[in-house]
């Protein structure tokens, strides 16, 4: 989903607009009180996100709303457009350095604008399944963590069972066990997913 943050409804309907115009559904927030609310959900981490913030606005300006969201370590998996019909060059470079996505001045180019709107999405999403990943790993007991290291190095239950100085049948159980975990059938597809 495409958030949209800025003062002025004309800019949220003709940004909200262009997004419908790619199939991209978005939200927009005519206040920064309202996007907080929804980064208090934490909605974001199911799926990708990405967020067109206005740079200048009468309650809290863009940059301490980036501020905001990077404390909480959230610009990863929700990457920042921020947008200004104010901006110079060392204001757009001072925030690509701090970790925005990118930095567009109004007027833009609507196509170039989406364009990167949908690469943040892409991102987004990526960002999003590798936490799911890192989370499902974090699952596993320490000696689940030994057992998938010897799987993924490609070797069989004996083998692993020996090194380990446990039964085959202790190894098939532990294995069980990760495959659960991390939500895959195979040997082959687990070492997919940690690739």
């Amino acid at each position: 989903m495409l958030h949209i943050v800025d003062d002025e409804a004309v800019v949220r309907d003709s940004l909200s607009w262009l997004a419908s115009s790619r199939a991209i559904p978005a939200k927009a927030y005519g206040t920064v009180a309202e996007f907080l609310a929804w980064v208090e959900k934490g909605e974001f981490d199911a799926q990708g996100d990405c967020l067109l913030l206005d740079v200048r606005m009468p309650e809290m300006n863009g940059m301490a709303v980036f501020d905001q969201l990077a404390a909480r370590n959230v610009t990863q998996r929700l990457p920042v457009i921020f947008l200004t019909g104010h901006g110079d060059v060392p204001m757009a470079v001072d925030t690509l350095k701090r970790g925005a996505f990118d930095f567009f001045e109004k007027p833009f180019n609507d196509n170039q604008l989406m364009d990167r709107v949908e690469e943040g999405l892409a991102n987004s999403r990526q960002a999003s399944e590798k936490a799911a990943i890192h989370a499902r790993l974090a699952t596993l007991s320490q000696r689940e963590r030994e057992v998938l290291d010897l799987i993924l190095a490609g070797k069989m239950n004996k083998v692993v069972a020996d090194e380990l100085g446990i039964s085959m049948r202790t190894v098939e159980v532990h294995r069980a066990h990760i495959f659960d975990k991390m939500q895959v059938k195979t040997a082959v597809e687990l070492a997919g997913l940690l690739k």
